[in-house]
């Protein structure tokens, strides 16, 4: 059945794949008889909306499904069965009386409650048109008691305003009314909650609360299911994934991180205690170049969420020092009465090897069907496409959402799921398929040249003929700004 989703008008790009994982989270999608699993959910937009709209109409397999996904969602506004739409009051109304009787009926008899609520888009409806436009619905025949506390049946008139200049809406030629009976909505009290200006342990690269929700959806984070983060910072992201119930486990190569924070009450733990979550499985001392796990240990994670370090606010490193990696002194042991205060010398650890890692070890670690989410870094000069971003055997490649961070680099969400098992022969092609990517597509993915693109000087961009060396189009701007 096609219900009509209206998203918040933000993160463009994430609004359709999250949908759609929280499509696969709910049993929407049937395995086929290959057992392949669909991950694209068939989507249409109303007359003359531009695909930016924050209207969209998805096919759903029941309600149940459609509930589900928009109370869970965090960019879904709302999801509705649209009764009837139209470019005029007239047509509205046309539309609402031929909609089947059967459909209607069971939600306007006299035991049940209900609401109506006026919404609008690119436009600002008073309190006195709003009850204009309610008392103009005379033509359903609703039969129940209205309240507006705690209604049965919520039902929604939203109006679209004719497209102009900074009116915040994509290009839309006409003006276009939807009136539906409310299935469900996201519930947005979750990111003032969960916001890290009030969380008690913060650093530097702390994941924001809503994207870090948006990653626990696109990793499938549910109840029974562990969630590893093999750059767990502050627990940003562990935080999301517990708040849907999984388990966590996290890893930081900075000991002074996951064992100490800023002291007994300001840590990773006291961040888990303040929202009343579960706690971690474990937090480790552990390097995503050398990881700790025996070499038969294969498939025990769900899902594997994270940021690694692209060297913009914070670099990577790696266990070994230079003078241990170059070769200049043996290896050696810390000697038990200097365990305790030890912190381990680390080098410097490239995006390039960070990202050959991170697939490596999750194409291991991940059970079928497991997902990866993590961050990748673009430079806004490259007009990158799919082919552009790592790849590995074991993995397929369902989504990519671009964040714009400024006007020379951005941040690009890459969602994959496992869909082979890991061999010594799978891993051999994968190096080679690293290789070739980084000699391709990535030079600048090396120590310190996204770090020096970004910030250095303008003037440094523009090239003998005047033109900015970032000259990729750039992303819509509505309402004065990115979205």
């Amino acid at each position: 059945m096609w219900y009509l989703c209206v998203f918040y008008h933000r993160l463009l790009d994430y609004r359709r794949p999250e949908v759609e994982s929280l499509a696969q989270l709910f049993g929407a999608f049937e395995d086929t008889q290959n057992d392949e699993v669909r991950y694209q959910l068939q989507w249409k937009l109303p007359p003359h909306h531009h695909p930016d709209s924050p209207f969209h109409f998805v096919n759903l397999p029941s309600e149940q499904v459609a509930r589900n996904i928009a109370n869970r969602s965090i960019l879904v506004k709302g999801m509705y069965e649209l009764w009837g739409e139209g470019g005029s009051y007239e047509e509205l109304k046309d539309s609402v009386l031929s909609y089947p009787d059967e459909r209607k009926l069971p939600y306007l008899d006299s035991d049940s409650t209900f609401k109506i609520t006026v919404d609008c888009f690119g436009k600002v409806i008073s309190l006195e048109e709003q009850k204009g436009l309610i008392l103009g619905l005379s033509y359903v025949p609703f039969k129940g008691r209205v309240n507006l506390r705690n209604p049965d049946h919520n039902f929604w008139l939203i109006e679209v305003d004719n497209y102009g200049v900074n009116n915040g809406l994509p290009p839309i030629v006409q003006k276009r009314i939807f009136f539906g009976r409310e299935v469900g909505g996201a519930d947005r009290k979750l990111i003032p909650t969960y916001q890290l200006k009030s969380r008690t342990y913060l650093g530097p690269t702390a994941m924001d609360a809503e994207m870090a929700f948006l990653m626990a959806n696109q990793a499938l984070a549910t109840s029974g299911k562990l969630v590893f983060d093999p750059f767990v910072g502050t627990g940003s992201i562990l935080v999301a994934a517990a708040h849907f119930g999984a388990m966590t486990m996290g890893a930081d190569i900075d000991i002074r991180v996951v064992r100490d924070g800023r002291g007994p009450d300001c840590n990773v733990w006291s961040n888990f205690k303040q929202y009343g979550l579960p706690m971690p499985v474990g937090l480790l001392r552990a390097d995503n170049n050398l990881p700790p796990w025996r070499p038969e240990l294969k498939e025990v994670f769900d899902a594997i969420i994270c940021d690694p370090p692209y060297g913009v606010r914070a670099g990577g490193r790696k266990s070994g020092g230079r003078k241990l990696l170059k070769g200049a002194v043996e290896p050696y042991i810390v000697p038990d009465d200097k365990r305790t205060d030890h912190i381990p010398s680390t080098a410097p650890y490239s995006l390039v090897e960070c990202v050959h890692d991170l697939l490596d070890r999750a194409a291991k670690m991940l059970v079928m069907r497991g997902r990866l989410v993590f961050f990748y870094p673009v430079l806004r000069e490259d007009d990158f496409t799919e082919n552009h971003f790592p790849e590995h055997p074991c993995f397929k490649l369902i989504s990519s959402s671009e964040q714009i961070l400024s006007s020379r680099y951005s941040r690009v969400l890459l969602t994959m799921v496992k869909t082979g098992p890991y061999t010594d022969e799978i891993a051999e092609a994968a190096r080679i398929k690293h290789i070739e990517f980084k000699e391709n597509h990535v030079k600048w993915l090396e120590d310190g040249n996204l770090h020096s693109a970004v910030f250095s000087p303008a003037d440094a961009q523009v090239t003998e003929a005047g033109d900015s060396k970032f000259g990729k189009d750039p992303k819509p701007k509505y309402r004065g700004k990115y979205v």
